[in-house]
């Protein structure tokens, strides 16, 4: 089963667009959606809001259709963004009493709970919140309701490293519960290296691949050589280029066609998601 179904989602805008994506985030498991800063992801989670609304196509979330099931749908989702939402002048404990009533399954206890182990004091107001705090108080409020899905839009962007780990051992005690889901949107591929079970991968407004991360490791290779290996043809085995005074690294997306390629006259190891992601968003030659 799907936690969210989207069809040939479209957005355009004068200088961007979101083209014909279709994607489906599978229960029971964390979702990665990565790419570079301004490709995409975080329009493509708004249209899953309701925020932005689309040119065409459909979404649907936990089998409910948007936008025409749209308050039965945010009563089982939980959202984490580095947009803050709350009022700036109202303290956490006034946001809690605005926003407590509009769910069903709010937990008081839970909630509390969290703000202590997030160390945000109840009288403190929204406005003097660091970033940082806003996106504990944002996670504090998702995991008061019991949210079956949780969409994260770049949530570890300025948090500490301490509590980074910490929220991700959260969101893997989330996903005890297998009926529970997580989309988590960053560009901070590092985080998804440890938790994401599938990664989708969004540039230029289009989905490149959303795949089980082990299968996307497993098929794509990073070659290292030296610069007498590269002639034309060789060149356009690669997604992307890195060329130095002391050799080349490129990116193929077919590692068994590449270890017949080269043998023994290069190095091939298996790329991190960033790896992937800058040769793809760059792609052709890059210059050192």
């Amino acid at each position: 089963m799907n936690a969210i179904e989207i069809r040939n989602l479209t957005k355009a805008y004068p200088l961007f667009t979101v083209d014909d994506v279709s994607l489906d985030v599978r229960q029971g498991y964390i979702t990665g959606l990565i790419g570079p800063n301004g490709v995409g992801k975080s329009t493509l989670i708004k249209m899953m809001l309701g925020i932005v609304r689309p040119d065409s196509g459909s979404v649907k979330i936990l089998g409910c259709e948007m936008p025409k099931q749209e308050i039965a749908i945010k009563q089982r989702i939980g959202i984490v963004s580095d947009d803050c939402f709350y009022y700036e002048h109202l303290t956490i404990h006034d946001t809690k009493k605005l926003v407590a009533p509009f769910y069903d399954k709010w937990n008081d206890s839970k909630f509390k709970g969290y703000l202590d182990q997030f160390e945000l004091s109840p009288k403190k107001k929204i406005g003097d919140l660091s970033k940082g705090m806003k996106i504990k108080l944002a996670l504090a409020v998702a995991l008061s309701h019991e949210a079956e899905l949780l969409i994260m839009d770049e949530p570890t962007s300025g948090l500490d490293p301490v509590f980074r780990r910490e929220m991700l051992d959260l969101l893997a005690d989330m996903m005890q519960n297998e009926r529970n889901s997580i989309i988590f949107s960053t560009h901070i591929t590092t985080d998804l290296d440890r938790i994401a079970d599938y990664i989708t991968f969004i540039n230029r407004g289009k989905i490149v691949f959303n795949e089980a991360k082990e299968d996307v490791l497993e098929r794509y290779a990073l070659i290292k050589g030296d610069m007498e290996l590269l002639d034309s043809d060789i060149r356009k085995e690669f997604i992307g280029i890195r060329e130095t005074a002391v050799g080349f690294e490129g990116l193929v997306d077919n590692r068994h066609k590449a270890a017949q390629l080269f043998g023994n006259h290069a190095v091939l190891e298996t790329p991190s998601l960033e790896d992937i992601m800058y040769f793809t968003a760059k792609g052709g030659r890059v210059h050192a």
